[in-house]
C-alpha cells in the first residue's frame, strides 16, 4: 500500500533567507539521498515541496514551507523515519533553525 507524508515547517523568526532555501533543496535531495539498504536504490517515489501560497487565509501558526513525499509502502516509510542515515542527518541539521513541524501520513482513499 502506497503512503503519503506531508511535513509543514515553521523556521524560526531569526532565520535567514538563504538557511531556509538551503533546508528546502537538501529536503527535496533526500528522494536521492536515502538509498534502501538492500536495493541499494533511492526508494523515495516521489518529492515535491515549496512555499505556502494559499489565498484561502486557513493557515495556522507560521508555517511556510510543505513537502510530500510518496512511499511504496510501510516497511520504506519505517526505514526512512527509523534507520534512514540520509534522513536522521537531514533532521539533525535542523536543530536551531525550525521553529515547529507539523507532519501527517496517510494511505491514498483509506478513511
Amino acid at each position: 500500500m502506497p503512503l503519503v507524508h506531508i511535513v509543514l515547517f515553521e523556521f524560526k523568526p531569526s532565520v535567514e533567507r538563504s538557511v531556509i532555501q538551503d533546508v528546502c533543496k537538501r529536503m527535496l535531495a533526500l528522494k536521492q539521498n536515502c538509498v534502501h539498504p538492500l536495493s541499494k536504490q533511492p526508494y523515495i517515489l516521489d518529492c515535491s515541496g515549496g512555499r505556502d501560497n494559499s489565498p484561502e487565509g486557513h493557515q495556522v501558526g507560521a508555517f511556510t514551507h510543505g513537502f510530500v513525499s510518496h512511499f511504496a509502502n510501510e516497511a520504506d516509510r519505517k526505514y526512512y523515519l527509523e534507520e534512514d542515515p540520509a534522513h536522521k542527518a537531514f533532521v539533525k541539521s535542523l536543530d536551531g533553525i525550525i521553529q515547529n513541524i507539523r507532519i501527517i501520513d496517510y494511505e491514498p482513499g483509506a478513511f
